[in-house]
């Protein structure tokens, strides 16, 4: 969690919910809604009844009615005549705001109305008019406006999801991976608490935090679905008491300091969000991985032809998937190696991946990869098949786009297993431990004969006889409502800070 979650977006009375059935007008263009309740309004002000204005412009009171239910577009020079009846300016019946809240919710009732949601749903028409009462009209606003937001959620979100993954791996390749203004915060924070090298211990990153002004406070109850708390107005980060489930107990503290170092706030959107997950890692790699410190030992092992992601947790005292993560930031950059990494599930689907050495992931239509089967030949796969988990395993694989060598390790979640992989293409592995392996298989997907059809033996058998009931994974993609941050309870998060304010305990 980045921060503190900002208030979840309840609705109080609604005047332009997002996502109305039709949209107000283009810039420029005339909003006849907009146009008819401002002359209603400023016609009723002056006492006059439709028949007084008609004979003013000379036209027929159904006609002026017609006018101002927004049912037709007027000619300037009408419009023009309007003015002069009514004693204003062209600009006054121009304005683009409703004149009243009355009228503003009138206007996006009568969106709805006309709009295909309304239509779809089978809902009867309902008569906009005075004698509808302002709460009803409230009601019947707020209601269209929450139909429409969760029909567009459950429509585009998985779509948006799976586009904006696409994107951002698109741009981690074009960078190489390499965020040059992350490793200058690292720089800067380890600078300020005087880091002479080596692992980055518990003590340090109590200082980091110290030096930014918070206090760190452990606690039995944070809330189930956060991983620490930050009360920005107390200086205070809450962590939780033995860090169960986490590979290590550095890692959600750097990630909520590299949140507040990097300004991070409630995610506009699902990009915005993966964006903000993948910087706060990023920079708490760097900091318990420094690039001053890492990339020396990388280019001497690279000389001695020695490169281990193994080798490189046990030195800098980091989870293995730190280790691979980090490596993949400044292979490229600084050792002029591509490389492609892998989280892949034990249900044989990769949940994140990262390449630029030409390895061709399997994607959906939009380009992501994530929830994607991998194949059963790959390294990634393979080394869920094997007894020994804890001895590195290493494989060439031969695929359409090349032949790959890839490293590869399984660690346990409360998800389950996932293998994480490192991998090169055959030209660079002369530089990595275990090149001397004789493990290989050969893939050919995205040719289905390669492992996702069943050997005709077993099809002949099972088939038209078995109904395998799938366990999906949860929200990998799921929506990201604007305001809210996925998965996390924003009223237990506030309760909890609630308990343990300075100024409630006082």
């Amino acid at each position: 969690m980045a921060g503190t979650p900002g208030p979840a977006g309840t609705p109080g009375p609604v005047v332009a919910p997002a996502g109305a059935s039709v949209p107000p007008a283009a810039p420029g263009a005339l909003d006849t809604l907009v146009l008819g309740r401002r002359i209603r309004h400023l016609r009723t002000a002056r006492g006059m009844t439709l028949d007084d204005l008609g004979r003013k412009i000379g036209r027929a009171a159904s006609q002026v009615s017609m006018l101002e239910n927004g049912h037709r577009e007027p000619k300037l020079s009408l419009l023009a005549l309007v003015a002069e009846a009514l004693d204003v300016p062209l600009s006054e019946l121009l304005r683009t705001e409703p004149p009243t809240r009355r009228a503003a919710l009138e206007v996006e009732l009568e969106r709805a109305l006309r709009g295909p949601l309304f239509a779809s749903l089978g809902v009867p028409q309902v008569k906009v008019g005075k004698s509808l009462p302002t709460d009803a009209l409230e009601a019947l606003v707020a209601l269209q406006g929450q139909v429409q937001r969760l029909l567009t959620e459950n429509a585009a979100t998985p779509e948006e999801a799976r586009r904006a993954n696409a994107d951002l791996r698109a741009q981690m390749r074009s960078r190489n991976n390499y965020f040059g203004e992350l490793e200058e915060h690292a720089r800067t924070l380890l600078s300020a608490i005087d880091y002479s090298g080596g692992p980055l211990g518990q003590r340090a990153c109590a200082d980091i935090a110290a030096n930014l002004g918070f206090t760190l406070h452990y606690v039995s109850d944070l809330p189930h679905s956060t991983r620490t708390v930050t009360d920005l107005k107390n200086g205070r980060i809450y962590l939780p008491q033995g860090n169960a489930g986490v590979s290590d107990s550095r890692s959600p503290l750097l990630q909520a300091l590299a949140s507040h170092v990097l300004g991070h706030r409630e995610p506009r959107d699902y990009a915005d969000f993966l964006l903000q997950r993948v910087e706060a890692n990023y920079l708490a790699a760097a900091l318990m991985m420094p690039e001053h410190t890492t990339v020396p030992y990388l280019k001497e092992a690279k000389t001695e032809r020695r490169l281990s992601v193994e080798d490189l947790r046990d030195a800098f005292a980091v989870p293995y998937e730190t280790a691979a993560h980090r490596f993949t930031n400044l292979a490229t950059r600084h050792l002029d190696i591509p490389v492609h990494f892998m989280k892949v599930h034990e249900g044989g689907t990769l949940h994140k991946a990262y390449e630029n050495d030409g390895i061709r992931f399997p994607t959906d239509p939009l380009g992501a990869v994530e929830g994607q089967p991998v194949c059963r030949q790959w390294t990634a796969r393979v080394v869920f098949t094997l007894e020994d988990r804890f001895s590195p395993y290493y494989q060439y694989t031969d695929t359409d786009s090349g032949t790959y060598w890839c490293t590869s390790r399984v660690q346990p979640s409360s998800q389950g297993a996932f293998s994480v992989s490192v991998g090169v293409s055959f030209a660079n592995v002369r530089w990595f431990r275990g090149r001397e392996t004789s493990e290989r298989r050969f893939s050919k997907c995205p040719d289905a004969s390669c492992c996702r059809t069943p050997p005709t033996t077993l099809a002949t058998r099972w088939d038209d006889s078995a109904w395998p009931s799938a366990r999906p994974h949860a929200s990998l993609l799921a929506a990201l409502p604007v305001g809210v941050f996925p998965g996390v309870d924003t009223t237990e998060v506030y309760e909890f800070l609630d308990r343990h304010s300075p100024a409630e305990q006082d």
